[in-house]
């Protein structure tokens, strides 16, 4: 059964992606941030070992967006919260091990997802945890097994996201992985070197 990473990824425009951020850098600086980044990071993680595939909102633009790669498999991400967007992607890329992962996330590499995909080889599900207590990945290993609302009631976007996640899997042995830092805003740019990244400039 082959393994599947799913991107989760938003349309990079000025006002619609990565507010936070832009309420400290400028809308336009954030969008042009995401997508630098979320190229980025589709370069890093193609690999053989798993399959690559995105899951897109708006969901239009999983069919007429033209800002990803041409030769990665799309889907809409669809209705719901981020909870039960995720559960769908992870449903739809069974059989086999599979990992959702968020493209604003500028230390994931390889090893990471290697390090996620071996931790499904002992457990049911896998955490990569996020510094501001929610996560960067989950991974299951049978994604079918798990209910499409697995993750209702999760308080998202706060301190509570890993821990209220862990607490809907009951009976699941789960691992958990490397904590990397997310950028939600200008001080979490701030903790990271980017190097030539660091510049926002549009």
């Amino acid at each position: 059964m082959r393994r599947t990473v799913i991107v989760m990824v938003k349309t990079p425009r000025a006002g619609r992606v990565k507010t936070r951020l832009g309420r400290d850098v400028g809308m336009t600086g954030a969008a042009w941030w995401f997508r630098h980044q979320s190229v980025s990071l589709l370069r890093r993680l193609r690999d053989p070992r798993w399959r690559l595939v995105l899951a897109v909102t708006p969901d239009r633009d999983a069919v007429e967006g033209r800002n990803w790669p041409s030769d990665l498999p799309r889907s809409p991400q669809g209705r719901g919260d981020l909870g039960e967007r995720m559960m769908r992607a992870l449903r739809a890329a069974a059989p086999g091990p599979s990992c959702v992962i968020g493209a604003d996330i500028p230390g994931i590499d390889r090893a990471h997802i290697a390090r996620a995909f071996a931790a499904l080889g002992e457990h049911d599900a896998v955490f990569g945890p996020a510094l501001d207590g929610g996560y960067w990945l989950i991974g299951l290993k049978h994604p079918r097994r798990v209910p499409l609302q697995a993750l209702r009631g999760v308080r998202w976007s706060s301190e509570h996201a890993l821990a209220d996640s862990t607490a809907r899997l009951p009976g699941h042995r789960i691992g958990v992985i490397d904590r990397l830092q997310d950028v939600d805003t200008a001080a979490d740019l701030a903790r990271l070197a980017f190097g030539d990244d660091a510049d926002l400039a549009p």
